[in-house]
């Protein structure tokens, strides 16, 4: 066997984003015939940081696109703790309105996890207040944090039915790793949850059918980290330092993806991986509360 034919299948993350985000642009027009209104995305930008402008935009086209009303609201980066939350209740008690998002990081004045927890849970599509935390782990319906089910989402279409797969999640953060490893358990995997610091993480690495790297480190993950045929969902998004005569670094993720693409069944490129899935399952999480909040059933295949 040659190693092209050994090497693992690349998930195609932009197609299948692109195919959520239109089956979720096919099912507004029923949601909009059962209450006369199509769901609603609000969008806070405090500040005018240009990472976030540019996402900002991008969900704001994502979210028309679809069939959905886009509400964007920016504050500017001297806007007061009061200022801020004052806007989230608005848009809690704005009947138009079913899911809101605050664009992070704000500016250093303020406090992130407050303003947070002033989001309606029920309207919270980025899933990271305090009670969708307490949902997702408590098995609860809610709304779920929209990277780790765009992972999730991947790792079903690519293997079916999870259960009883080895996963180990290498990353612990509250946007990405605690949810993912909640999920993973819900689809009824073995789960570890290890970080930078935990020992002997290559060989606890070895021993999983499925890896997920959300550990916000440039290419840690090394090839020989990886059982030959597990599924390697790769998040990070790290740019090097640009080589002699360049004006930019590429971009990589926080796995070495050469080295793991001739071992594993089945890998996330980046760009064009995990990051599509993003605002695609922002959009589908916008659909399903709007069905929750107007009474009736989730739609169907979301």
């Amino acid at each position: 066997m040659t190693d092209t034919d050994q090497m693992a299948h690349v998930i195609d993350g932009k197609g299948f984003a692109a195919g959520l985000r239109a089956r979720i642009a096919d099912a507004v027009p029923a949601f909009a015939a059962a209450t006369g209104r199509v769901p609603g995305l609000a969008v806070v930008l405090v500040g005018d940081d240009p990472a976030s402008a540019v996402y900002v935009g991008s969900k704001g086209k994502a979210t028309v696109a679809a069939g959905m009303a886009s509400f964007e609201h920016r504050l500017p980066a001297t806007a007061t703790q009061d200022e801020v939350e004052a806007l989230l209740a608005a848009l809690n008690a704005d009947e138009a309105v079913d899911g809101i998002l605050l664009q992070l990081p704000l500016p250093r004045h303020l406090d992130e996890q407050r303003a947070v927890a002033t989001i309606d849970p029920d309207k919270d599509v980025d899933g990271l207040t305090p009670v969708s935390a307490g949902r997702l782990a408590l098995g609860i319906p809610g709304m779920v944090p929209c990277t780790p089910y765009g992972c999730l989402l991947l790792l079903q279409d690519r293997l079916g039915d999870l259960s009883g797969k080895d996963a180990v999640v290498v990353g612990r953060s509250i946007l990405v790793g605690k949810p993912m490893a909640q999920l993973l358990l819900g689809a009824n995997c073995t789960v570890t949850m290890a970080h930078s610091r935990t020992k002997d993480l290559p060989d606890l690495v070895r021993r999983a059918d499925i890896v997920v790297a959300a550990v916000g480190r440039a290419e840690m993950v090394k090839g020989d980290w990886i059982k030959p045929g597990a599924v390697v969902i790769d998040v990070g998004i790290n740019r090097l330092p640009p080589a002699e005569g360049a004006a930019k670094g590429r971009l990589v993720g926080d796995v070495d993806y050469a080295g793991v693409l001739l071992l594993a069944s089945a890998i996330t490129p980046v760009p064009g991986g995990v990051g599509p899935m993003t605002i695609a399952c922002l959009l589908r999480n916008t659909l399903v509360a709007a069905h929750r909040r107007a009474g009736l059933a989730d739609p169907e295949g979301f």
